[in-house]
Order: C-alpha cells, then sequence, then structure tokens
C-alpha cells in the first residue's frame, strides 16, 4: 500500500482507515450503510495491500461476531457502521465486554430513530454506546470534531482497546465523515502503538482470566500455544462456565475496576476560551465546531464564555463537568438530540448552576447565530 504521510487533504471517513491500518488493524468485518459505507469500501480496496482480511458480512449482527473471532484469534479487527446497524451489534458488543476481546466500532451517526433521515447528521447515540448492550458494564467512548482527531482517535482507540482489553467505540457524525480537510499523517515510527499484553506463564500454569494488580487479563489468542476457552456465560479465571454468585460479581466488578481505576489515562476534553469564563458551552463531535466559533464571536461582543469539549464520552468525563459548572454562572449543552449530555451534566450539578439545553433534531447542524441568541437570552434572564 502506498500509504499517505505529512500534510493531507482527506476525507474523516477516508483517514479513519488509514489510521486503524496504521494502529495494526488488519481485518474488518461490516455491512455498508450510510454515513460509514466508505469505511468499508476502503478497506476493502486497501487491507489486502497489507495482508490484511476485509469481509462483506450478511448484516451487522454477524460482523461483530466476525470482528470477535478475529481478535480472538490475535488480530486487531474492526466495523464500522450507522444508528441502525449499531443497534444489531449490541447483543455481540456485549459478549466481546464480557471477553474482554480487543475491538473497535466505529459509528457514524445519523439522524433517527429508524432510517429516518439517513443522509443527514444526528447525535442521538450517546446513550445507546453507554447502555445498548444489556447488563451491568463498562465502556470506553471517543468522539472526534476534526478529521485530524478522526485519524488521531482512531489510533488512540486500538490502543486503549489493546491496552484495557476491551471494545472502544468511536462516536463520530455524519459531518465529521463526509467532510474534507487538512490533516498531518505522522511517519509510523512517531505513532505510539500498544499491543494487548501477551501471557508468561507456562501452558500448564496459565489461566485466561487471571489477572494482577491492574486487573487486566493476558488472553493468549486461539491458535496459539496456550489452551484458551472463552465463554459469554459467567466464566472464572480457567474461562470455563461458573455459575456461582460470586464468581458474577468478582467478574463483573473486575470489569468496571480497570476501567475505573484509569480513568485519568483514558479520559480526554478540550477548553477553549478563559477558563474562569461566566458562561461554559459544552458540546461534542461537529457541534462544538460551532461553539468554538462562538466562543470567538462572544469575546468580541465583550462576553465572557468558554467551551469545554467532550473528547471521551463514556467513562464520563464528571471531574472535568464538575469543575465548568463550579466556575460558570450557567452553562449551556448544545447537541443534536434532545438533551442526552445534558441529562448527564444535570446529574453532576451539585452546585445548582442554572443549564440550558440547546438542541436541534431536523437533520440539520446547530449553527453559530442559534447559541448566541441562547447566549444573550442566559444573560438577560
Amino acid at each position: 500500500m502506498n500509504r499517505p504521510v505529512g500534510k493531507q487533504f482527506m476525507q474523516g471517513n477516508e483517514a479513519c482507515v488509514f489510521a486503524a491500518i496504521d494502529a495494526g488493524a488488519r481485518f474488518y468485518a461490516g455491512y455498508p450503510i450510510t454515513p460509514s459505507s466508505e469505511i468499508a469500501e476502503l478497506c476493502a480496496e486497501f487491507l489486502p495491500q497489507v495482508k490484511g482480511v476485509f469481509l462483506q458480512m450478511e448484516d451487522e449482527l454477524g460482523s461483530m461476531a466476525a470482528v470477535i473471532g478475529a481478535s480472538a484469534a490475535g488480530t486487531k479487527s474492526f466495523t464500522a457502521t450507522s444508528g441502525p446497524g449499531f443497534s444489531l451489534m449490541q447483543e455481540n458488543l456485549g459478549m466481546a465486554i464480557y471477553t474482554e476481546v480487543p475491538c473497535v466500532v466505529v459509528n457514524v451517526q445519523r439522524n433517527g430513530p429508524s432510517t429516518a433521515l439517513a443522509t443527514r447528521p444526528g447525535q442521538g447515540d450517546v446513550m445507546q454506546t453507554r447502555w445498548g448492550t444489556h447488563g451491568d458494564h463498562p465502556i470506553i467512548v471517543l468522539s472526534p470534531s476534526s478529521v485530524q482527531e478522526y485519524y488521531d482517535l482512531t489510533v488512540r482507540a486500538f490502543n486503549l482497546s489493546e491496552k484495557y482489553c476491551t471494545p472502544v467505540i468511536i462516536l463520530t457524525d455524519e459531518v465529521i465523515g463526509h467532510m474534507k480537510e487538512d490533516l498531518v499523517i505522522p511517519q509510523l515510527d512517531d505513532l505510539e502503538i500498544i499491543n494487548r499484553k501477551v501471557p508468561t506463564q507456562s501452558i500448564e500454569e496459565y489461566r485466561p482470566y487471571q489477572t494482577g494488580d491492574d486487573d487486566i487479563p493476558a488472553i493468549a489468542p486461539f491458535g496459539s500455544d496456550y489452551i484458551v476457552h472463552i465463554s459469554s456465560s459467567c466464566h472464572d479465571e480457567t474461562g470455563f462456565s461458573n455459575s456461582k454468585p460470586q464468581t458474577a460479581d468478582k467478574l463483573v466488578r473486575r470489569l468496571h475496576r480497570k476501567i475505573d481505576r484509569n480513568i485519568e489515562d483514558i479520559v480526554q476534553v478540550e477548553w477553549f476560551g478563559a477558563r474562569n469564563a461566566d458562561l461554559c458551552i459544552i458540546a461534542y463531535g461537529a457541534v462544538s465546531r460551532t461553539a468554538k466559533q462562538v466562543v470567538v464571536d462572544a469575546e468580541e461582543k465583550g462576553l465572557s464564555v468558554n467551551l469545554l469539549r467532550i473528547i471521551t464520552h463514556w467513562p464520563f468525563p464528571d471531574a472535568q463537568v464538575k469543575e465548568a459548572l463550579n466556575q460558570a454562572k450557567a452553562v449551556i449543552v448544545a447537541e443534536m438530540n434532545l438533551g442526552q449530555v445534558a441529562q448527564e451534566i444535570q446529574r453532576l450539578n451539585s452546585s445548582h448552576t442554572p443549564i440550558y439545553s440547546l438542541t436541534r433534531i431536523d437533520g440539520e447542524m446547530i449553527i453559530p447565530s442559534q447559541i448566541m441568541s441562547k447566549i444573550e437570552e442566559v444573560m438577560r434572564s
């Protein structure tokens, strides 16, 4: 493959594919769906050129199953979809979480529910990424706001997935997926690439789900000299089913603990504007681009406004949001849904800071004048 390097002019979904390959991905299974289909098309072209495998699957349920199987065999694997397809992936996503199989899922959000406006942007899958599969489970979800960050966060998604033995979701939207802009692709030697832990025990002593103080297992790939068993039922350190209540409790608590204890490593946000502003906008994805322009416009008008951009949706950036709530006199949450993140922010509002939800669900972007009008309304109140 003729790998692009240096300054490029590229579509978001295109940048995602090159980033995945750079991160070491060599298997993609998927089913085309707007507005993510370019990812499948480009994987079909480029993965075979790096001795990787592309599989066109019969549906998204099968896609997720194939990704789990390939990763369990030791290959970095991923898939891409949009809202309806992401719904179909949920059962097997739960299996990947419970069996601790690293993989990456790209969800290029569109307007919904159902087919709705299939070619228009939306941000209605935020809570689905957190609670879409059943049971108590942890998850890591990243949200890019530019083509450059789409590349960077795709590499980071694979690194986090391998490091913590868990699926990672890239939650982007149609605007970021389809826009074209400049980005810089680094030399491969300049990229930090993380690979999953490998067993150090003898074959006789090996237990695939045995962990040390970090709560992260070293699961050998299928086909290696180690005997590996993976079960979607409750399992103990051997990987075989174990239905004891204490085993179930221990396993689920460990799955949460390996994420919770590493919040500082996982969670990312961006502050834009003066940290001590009177009013804070909280936004993510494409809407945060609008919000940045509003912060600049507000400063020119003599208004004290900043932006807290959410990059890591889950685990939710509780500490940073609390800081915004404690510092600002009011908070505006701008998002292309009916207030999914605004509700999460309200949960953290022990300081009783006024929170205003600015929403749009008609398949159109929130534009600067809408946020500015809301700011002026809030400051008059």
